[in-house]
């Protein structure tokens, strides 16, 4: 039969051994301690308290990095499906066709284009727009109604991004609007666009003049 320990010798133990806690932090954060105006007491409560802060910190880090490994895993996931969709595509034509679909069903964005301009097209589109576009340039943000209606089509677009790239003689872009007013206020979408306007631009480079 195992003896109970009684709390005169678990007080000896610690007594004797008062480095005890020095590696079973866990146990301390989990201690509750009274208030006392004693100064040992306080240091100890004290000591107690970032202890526990600590371990929330470290909780809380470890479920934002949990939670950006999923993102992560997400977007590669969908990117991947992407590039073997854009590999696909046999001329310039069917790439303009499926991108801007693949896009939608893929990343679930409300409008997509991949649209090429000569460069008297492009100088009408800079003054019917009063923007101006140049390679290798990633605009965002929300525009003026008119700009959105005469870039998409659609008035229901409220917020873009523009990624603007050279194919051969003419100057091509990538268009991709939400509904949603902030959706593309900042720049953190820019790289992932770009990188997908770079897949565009690579796969035309294989298709004949």
């Amino acid at each position: 039969m195992t003896k109970e320990i009684s709390a005169k010798e678990v007080e000896l133990y610690l007594l004797k051994n008062t480095d005890f806690f020095l590696t079973r932090e866990s146990i301390v954060s989990e201690l509750s301690f009274k208030h006392s105006p004693g100064k040992a007491e306080s240091l100890l409560e004290r000591q107690v308290r970032k202890l526990r802060n600590e371990q929330k910190d470290l909780l809380d880090s470890l479920s934002v990095f949990l939670s950006n490994a999923s993102e992560n895993e997400d977007l590669f996931s969908k990117s991947k499906a992407l590039v073997l969709k854009v590999v696909t595509a046999e001329d310039e034509g069917a790439l303009i066709e499926l991108m801007p679909k693949s896009l939608k069903k893929i990343f679930d964005v409300d409008a997509a284009y991949l649209k090429f301009f000569t460069n008297s097209e492009m100088n009408s589109l800079e003054e019917s727009t009063g923007m101006n576009f140049s390679v290798g340039e990633t605009k965002y943000g929300s525009f003026a109604n008119e700009k959105i209606q005469i870039l998409f089509g659609d008035d229901s677009i409220k917020s873009v991004v523009i990624s603007v790239f050279k194919n051969k003689n003419k100057i091509g872009l990538l268009l991709i609007g939400s509904k949603d007013k902030t959706r593309y206020l900042g720049d953190e979408d820019t790289t992932f666009i770009e990188f997908i306007r770079d897949i565009a631009e690579a796969k035309l480079k294989t298709f004949p003049t």
